[in-house]
């Protein structure tokens, strides 16, 4: 299989790239993970979180939603001084205060999957973007999911349209046509978002 540019520096980009980039997530526990890791990669290179994603999930109780809910100021000051994650306090509050909004929208939806599927009528998106280029920072559902709100009356933080837009290809669902740049992505869908 071919791979897009971005994957090719280190294994867990490539593994990453292969066999998790865009394809659809239905599993809250893993809905939370990509969450949380989204939002410390805010003003990192993707590659840096990936390289941190053991040490992540470590760190975060394995991202037992209601566990990371609970963190107190002594869990918290435990991971600014854990180098196996990004040490930022605002990211690291705002994974507890987005554990909390995660939970509220579980309790009035089913699930998260249930409230973040709805934006696409529970199917993936198929753009028709044929380069780099053409791909915006956000689209239409990334800024709904972003302003909806649970985003603001639930406090979800680092929910930016962008984040948004790389979260969603990351769930697999906001993907663009089989050939970009001469790549074949029938089987991986590549996605150059920046946030």
């Amino acid at each position: 299989m071919k791979k897009c540019a971005w994957a090719l520096s280190s294994l867990s980009e490539q593994h990453y790239h292969d066999l998790e980039w865009g394809v659809p997530i239905h599993d809250d526990r893993l809905l939370f993970e990509f969450l949380i890791l989204e939002g410390a990669q805010a003003g990192l290179s993707w590659s840096t979180i990936l390289n941190k994603r053991m040490a992540y999930r470590e760190a975060f109780d394995q991202f037992d939603v209601v566990k990371v809910a609970s963190y107190d100021d002594h869990k918290i000051n435990e991971l600014l001084v854990n180098p196996g994650i990004v040490r930022n306090k605002l990211k690291i509050n705002s994974a507890v205060s987005n554990a909390l909004a995660f939970i509220n929208v579980q309790r009035e939806f089913g699930s998260f999957d249930s409230y973040i599927w709805q934006f696409v009528q529970g199917r993936p998106v198929c753009n028709t973007w044929e380069s780099a280029v053409e791909i915006p920072t956000f689209t239409k559902v990334s800024e709904m999911m972003s302003y909806w709100r649970y985003a603001n009356i639930l406090s979800f933080s680092f929910g930016y349209p962008a984040v948004v837009v790389l979260i969603s290809t990351v769930l697999g669902y906001d993907y663009f046509s089989d050939f970009v740049n001469g790549i074949n992505t029938t089987n991986s869908i590549c996605v150059f978002v920046i946030s």
